[in-house]
């Protein structure tokens, strides 16, 4: 079935308000920056974002003011610091949180890939973490029933929508992607619908001859969007490097506070990814040396 739509019509059918949206990427690897985008064009609130490491996406969906909660296992952009935006308004009590270590959380996503309502692991036992999850009732102490020894029973994440960027799909939804998945593949098999952004979209059957290269089949993807740098400003491996002159001046605005990032916002989102694109770097000359420099890298 032809799966390709354009970002405002996925988001649209797939991105309801209250929400519980599982974040594909990583730090400053493949965050679907372009359907994020959508979602605040669109003002759609009152979501919970679950993930693993949630970055620079989960911060513009905060200051946007879309965000009530999130369930993650870190929130930051590494040596660039915190989600400053996500970190104020968590310390206000807008947003709430449920901290996890990162396995936990890719343990949840795993339970809801396969259908059970929870899997053991023993990823948080002494710590202050588990406290508050078993308070959420989210966790459960256990014990393992042949060896006695102590584990953590974790509910099954299944998130309504997971959206992520990859490098290409086909248009029946099947996806490939390059490099790391982390929690992804398991995140969208739990997940009720999915749109994966991509860097190219290529003819239902493209990968018929070619079955390995298949990261996530078409039977977990309910939406296609060709969208070329669509992870912009960060990476896609074999595509193009993180831009970071972008991810600074985002981050000093951050620092300096929410007015700032708001009105960033406002004056850079366009009517579409393509016209954001082009705003911030209109000749192309940042995305070309981009692409050059993942070329030498990989």
């Amino acid at each position: 079935m032809h799966k390709l739509l354009t970002a405002a019509e996925a988001v649209a059918r797939y991105v309801p308000a209250g929400a519980v949206v599982g974040m594909g990427g990583q730090n400053i690897n493949r965050c679907p920056m372009a359907l994020v985008h959508e979602v605040i064009r669109q003002g759609i609130g009152g979501l919970t974002v679950v993930g693993c490491n949630l970055s620079l996406p989960l911060d513009m969906l905060v200051a946007a003011g879309l965000v009530v909660r999130t369930e993650q296992g870190t929130g930051n952009l590494e040596r660039y610091g915190t989600l400053f935006a996500w970190r104020r308004a968590v310390e206000r009590g807008e947003v709430g949180v449920g901290d996890h270590s990162h396995l936990a959380m890719a343990t949840r996503f795993a339970a809801g890939a396969i259908g059970v309502p929870f899997l053991p692991t023993r990823s948080l036992l002494g710590t202050d973490l588990l406290a508050d999850l078993v308070a959420a009732g989210v966790a459960v102490e256990s014990a393992d029933p042949w060896t006695g020894q102590p584990v953590v029973l974790l509910r099954a994440m299944t998130p309504d929508v997971a959206i992520i960027h990859a490098n290409r799909a086909d248009l029946s939804g099947n996806v490939v992607i390059e490099g790391v998945t982390s929690h992804e593949v398991d995140m969208v098999r739990a997940a009720r619908a999915t749109i994966v952004s991509a860097e190219e979209v290529l003819p239902a059957g493209a990968f018929a001859d070619r079955p390995e290269q298949v990261t996530i089949p078409e039977a977990y993807v309910s939406a296609v969007v060709r969208q070329p740098f669509g992870a912009f400003p960060t990476s896609v491996y074999r595509e193009y490097d993180f831009a970071e002159p972008e991810i600074k001046e985002y981050q000093a605005l951050g620092r300096a506070g929410d007015a700032e990032l708001r009105e960033w916002i406002a004056a850079n989102l366009g009517a579409s990814f393509d016209d954001h694109l082009k705003a911030r770097d209109p000749a192309g000359t940042l995305r070309n040396g981009l692409a050059e420099q993942m070329g030498r890298l990989v």
